[in-house]
């Protein structure tokens, strides 16, 4: 059945799955009650693990692993992905969850400025003006976050935006199946936190919830999100990133009753409502160049 479906139509079903999924990481990070560098350390080594156990039955099952990693390019795709996890996490235990993923909206902006940078592919004339908006609704956030205290969170969620674009630009270029190099580059992560770790132990409460993010959800995600470069532009891969900076607040707030505040709102409306009108004129103009080919 996904054999027959168009390139494009596999793209989005890969990375709708793979936004949905990453969408339960704030949660179940905070569910696990650990030590930031002990849930690190232990997430990253369960994705690593599933990833060798992964390449192991294909091994078994195919005879190769020929065309299934990525070769010399997956290492930079890898570094990237690292540094986000890396960032990402670190975001989580330094600011709110809603100021994460909002900041993380910055993806899409991102990866549309390196991909007219490195690919040549010039942004139209509306994404420049979803930018500037964008910027506008980032500076709300950020600007609450000095006055709470959680400039460090947003910093580092800046970060965590800047390399999945990095990461997602270098998979485009390469038009290879980067899906193994996200998996593996937990190991980056891991180290760093097995680092701080085994000085003093590891220190997580609910060790379930985040066997379960690192082993399940991570690689399932990871998987689908670097994928989907195979099939749709970068830009529009970036885009599904976007499912967490609308779902996960709405998790957190469900289970956790954190209310996100007023000026975060504000500028997380305006980054969805920026990015949602972006999307729509998009497709408009897509369409009317189809109907007048």
């Amino acid at each position: 059945m996904f054999a027959n479906l168009s390139d494009h139509r596999k793209g989005l079903l890969l990375t709708t799955l793979g936004g949905l999924a990453l969408s339960m990481d704030i949660p179940l990070i905070r569910l696990s009650s650990g030590e930031v560098w002990s849930v690190l350390s232990v997430r990253s080594l369960a994705t690593v693990g599933v990833a060798l156990a992964a390449l192991l039955v294909i091994r078994r099952v195919t005879g190769s692993l020929r065309g299934v990693l990525p070769g010399w390019l997956g290492l930079p795709v890898g570094f990237f992905y690292g540094l986000t996890t890396i960032s990402f996490l670190l975001a989580v235990y330094y600011t709110t969850a809603a100021n994460v993923v909002f900041i993380i909206a910055l993806n899409p902006m991102f990866t549309a400025l390196l991909s007219w940078i490195f690919l040549k592919e010039r942004p139209a004339v509306s994404t420049f003006i979803t930018m500037a908006v964008m910027i506008i609704g980032v500076g709300l956030i950020v600007g609450d976050g000095m006055e709470g205290g959680h400039l460090l969170g947003d910093a580092l969620s800046v970060v965590a935006s800047f390399s999945i674009a990095c990461a997602i630009t270098i998979s485009r270029a390469s038009r290879q199946d980067m899906g193994f190099a996200s998996l593996l580059a937990a190991v980056m992560p891991a180290i760093v936190g097995l680092y701080h770790v085994i000085p003093t132990g590891f220190s997580i409460e609910h060790p379930g919830w985040i066997l379960f993010d690192g082993a399940v959800l991570m690689p399932l995600s990871f998987w689908c999100l670097a994928t989907g470069t195979r099939f749709l532009s970068a830009p529009e891969v970036a885009m599904f990133y976007l499912l967490e900076t609308i779902l996960a607040p709405i998790w957190v707030w469900l289970i956790f009753a954190e209310a996100p505040t007023d000026m975060t709102l504000a500028g997380g409306a305006i980054l969805i409502v920026a990015l949602g009108a972006h999307s729509l004129w998009q497709a408009r103009v897509k369409t009317r160049a189809a109907m007048a080919g």
